[in-house]
């Protein structure tokens, strides 16, 4: 085995979910689209706004991991959808879509030997690789458990 691909395997299980929290994958679909725009009483979120937020935020770090030509979004303004609710169902099915396919370019990123999770991404001379990831891992797992809440305060997860 090559030297760190241990540690970059554990990276990927934790970008999955499942160790630390529940992977998106095992309960993203229970919540039927007629209540993804739903904000329970007292919270400012929608189901779906916290996922389109997970969403966003992953596929800005895969961009400025990435993208010779990253542009910041601008806080906060960008990160939210700015609605309760996607338009459609197929809106929402693109959403999840999306999720899972920048997901996948990022554990690309993780497995890639070519590239050095210490030395700095693209649009960084400070930022690595695995802060980078780090963040992603961070940020899904506190904005999950935030769907989860949401979920139970629907009726719909009750674990």
């Amino acid at each position: 085995m090559e030297p760190g691909r241990r540690y970059r395997e554990q990276l990927v299980n934790h970008l999955e979910g499942g160790l630390a929290f529940m992977p998106i994958e095992s309960f993203i679909d229970s919540t039927p689209f007629h209540k993804i725009g739903i904000k329970p009483a007292g919270l400012p979120y929608s189901f779906y706004e916290i996922f389109y937020h997970i969403v966003f935020a992953q596929k800005d770090i895969l961009l400025y991991i990435s993208s010779q030509h990253y542009k910041a979004p601008n806080w906060p303004e960008d990160y939210w959808p700015g609605k309760s609710v996607p338009d459609n169902e197929d809106d929402w099915e693109d959403l999840k879509a999306g999720y899972f396919e920048d997901r996948n370019l990022l554990k690309d990123h993780i497995l890639d030997k070519n590239i050095q999770l210490d030395l700095p991404v693209k649009n960084s001379e400070d930022h690595s690789l695995l802060r980078e990831i780090l963040l992603v891992i961070e940020h899904t797992a506190y904005h999950t458990g935030q769907l989860l809440m949401i979920q139970r305060l629907l009726g719909i997860y009750d674990n």
